[in-house]
């Protein structure tokens, strides 16, 4: 039974009075709570942002306890790594950090701190205050640099102004972009408001400019709400921030507690209890839910996971799934489509073809948010983040499809992934060079053995260049050399990545010399070149160029291997895992046809069943 949302606040007003849940009282009569398995797929996507294992999976649906989802919800924030490691990705987008890309200028990562600060469950209070004021050896100074733009910026772009707008969005739910050039054509806030806000943030007073006009007035620091000054125009920088610091952590909790609580609950539910999220000041479809979530949150010491348990356990989130309509009702969460990096997680983590992070000589399997994105990721709403983003757009996309359907970077991964899984994928090859990471601006001249080598191949890779398709390198000056003698190549610029085989069977070669480098256009700073160079005397696998270390990005047991398993079984455990249920009897036949060859799996037919999974809207959404 639909209730109107006109009948809402007064019901909630009769439950308070009665003290109802409000979590409960949103519930709307007769619908039936999830069953166990998508409750599970539920909220280890949400807590954790990985599927649970097909044992997992039947560990909990099989449990008799009463308090399982409770105890299930407790199990998943406990394990702090896999929870930093999903929730690294909303603080990243919300903050403006991102890794395996080139900062100009002055901003700086806060990637550690960010990580211990989620591992640790700091409270959101200290969170904030160490963000806008840091002043501790370990805070994060990188969020309030700001972007340094190329060239000449509006005004409004200036970064005390960018560090006023940040705050302002994330941290108290107020969009300040247009009127950090001008009063609001679409909201209460005026130019006045923005350059009192970014006064706090600036060494000295502002010149306030309207529209690149100058009025002739100088800013200074005024608290967005009150007005207030809080700190004398002449107070060092650092005392400014502390005061603004203050103000909001200390004596505006209130606003501080339903902004995040507001943003919280959008990303769990699909739709925030105040939209949009940006605007706070926008009216809530339910403000005493906004009010009692942001009072549990201020009273636990602004614990971020003793929220998300109130949220995870309540009956609301345990409703079934709904899809969005044109004007919103509260019935349930909304279907969500996987994250880009939740996407790319669970395929590495299925099939276990992760992503590298490459470091020195060697190179770690690591999950998604620690590299730089790929055409695939950005397809599926992974921003770039020079500015903040507190909303994903996740609708689907032309752009989607194709990378889904066509693109290079989830092929490679099925087809590699598969063969693993089958315990067929061959040893890649080892490196007999790695140049290091290089940097344009260098000449580097390079020597080493090549006893015994038949055919080489010699690449260049991008290793996080700020714009790779502007960068040319070569191996310069190259000499193969032995007991009978030289040979010079000829080898001209070309661009990332490249691969250059010499067939030297019988040569009796010993020798490689060469100078690597690039050409002038890759020496321009908003190019920024990062490269290495490699040689391989058998064929390389391009998606692990250097040794690995370490262990694969999940705590969980992965279960028996694949390998081990006939085409029914193995067509089972690929479903629970993926879909967290069995394939029904159809299914099984029609996937049994696809993985098989000669009555056993194949490495082609299960890539092929995996792409099928993977691309389906019950794999893609959590619901």
């Amino acid at each position: 039974m639909k209730i109107s949302i006109f009948l809402f606040i007064p019901l909630l007003a009769l439950h308070a009075a009665s003290n109802v849940n409000p979590l409960d009282s949103i519930v709307p009569s007769g619908k039936a709570p999830v069953s166990d398995a998508v409750f599970a797929r539920r909220v280890y996507l949400d807590v954790w942002g990985l599927l649970p294992t097909p044992e997992q999976l039947t560990e909990f649906t099989q449990s008799k306890v009463a308090d399982k989802n409770e105890r299930l919800v407790d199990l998943l924030l406990a394990n702090r790594t896999n929870y930093a490691e999903h929730w690294m990705s909303f603080w990243n987008d919300h903050l403006r950090n991102d890794e395996g890309v080139v900062y100009h200028g002055d901003r700086k990562y806060i990637t550690k701190w960010l990580r211990a600060a989620l591992e640790k469950n700091m409270p959101y209070d200290q969170f904030v205050r160490a963000l806008i004021s840091p002043t501790a050896k370990d805070d994060p100074e990188g969020f309030i640099i700001g972007v340094n733009w190329r060239g000449t910026v509006n005004d409004s772009e200036l970064p005390p102004m960018q560090a006023a707008q940040n705050t302002a969005q994330i941290f108290l739910g107020v969009n300040l972009k247009c009127n950090s050039c001008h009063d609001s054509f679409i909201s209460k806030w005026k130019l006045k408001d923005a350059y009192g806000m970014a006064s706090f943030f600036s060494e000295k007073p502002l010149d306030v400019v309207r529209c690149d006009v100058h009025t002739g007035e100088l800013s200074s620091p005024k608290y967005l709400f009150t007005g207030e000054q809080l700190v004398s125009p002449s107070a060092p920088l650092t005392d400014r921030r502390a005061a603004l610091a203050k103000m909001i952590t200390e004596k505006d909790q209130d606003r501080l507690a339903r902004t995040y609580v507001n943003r919280i609950w959008k990303r769990l539910f699909g739709h925030g209890i105040v939209e949009p999220v940006d605007n706070l000041d926008a009216k809530a479809w339910s403000p005493e839910l906004l009010a009692s979530l942001a009072a549990d949150f201020k009273a636990s010491g602004f614990n971020a996971q003793a929220l998300l348990k109130r949220i995870l356990t309540s009956r609301a989130y345990q409703l079934p799934a709904v899809e969005p309509t044109e004007k919103f009702l509260f019935e349930g969460p909304l279907a969500r489509r996987l994250t880009a990096e939740q996407f790319s997680d669970n395929v590495a983590a299925l099939t276990g073809e992760w992503r590298l992070k490459q470091s020195g000589k060697s190179a770690e399997y690591v999950r998604e948010w620690q590299v730089k994105s790929t055409a695939l990721t950005r397809a599926l709403g992974r921003p770039i983040r020079d500015q903040v983003t507190t909303d994903r757009q996740d609708a689907a996309t032309m752009l989607q499809a194709l990378e889904l359907v066509n693109g290079t970077v989830l092929a490679e991964q099925l087809h590699l992934g598969a063969q693993r899984m089958l315990g067929v994928r061959q040893p890649p090859a080892q490196n007999i060079f790695d140049s290091g990471t290089i940097g344009a601006s260098k000449l580097i001249p390079v020597e080493f053995d090549i006893t015994g080598v038949d055919k080489l191949w010699l690449l260049m890779e991008d290793f996080e260049s700020y714009d790779r398709t502007r960068v040319q390198g070569r191996w310069g000056d190259l000499v193969l050399s032995g007991p009978n003698g030289e040979q010079k190549i000829e080898d001209a610029y070309a661009p990332l990545p490249s691969e250059k085989v010499l067939d030297i069977r019988g040569k009796g070669y010993t020798k490689l010399k060469a100078v690597l480098g690039f050409d002038e256009a890759s020496k321009a700073s908003d190019v920024n070149a990062h490269v290495r160079f490699f040689a391989f005397k058998s064929e390389p696998d391009r998606s692990q160029l250097v040794k690995v270390a370490g262990k694969i990005p999940m705590e969980q047991a992965v279960g028996q291997s694949w390998s081990a398993l006939d085409s029914g079984k193995l067509i089972d455990r690929v479903y629970q895992y993926a879909l967290s249920r069995k394939p029904n009897s159809r299914e099984a036949s029609v996937a049994k046809g696809i993985a098989e060859k000669d009555g056993q799996p194949s490495a082609d037919g299960l890539e092929d069943l995996l792409w099928s999974l993977f691309i389906s809207p019950e794999f893609q959404f959590i619901r």
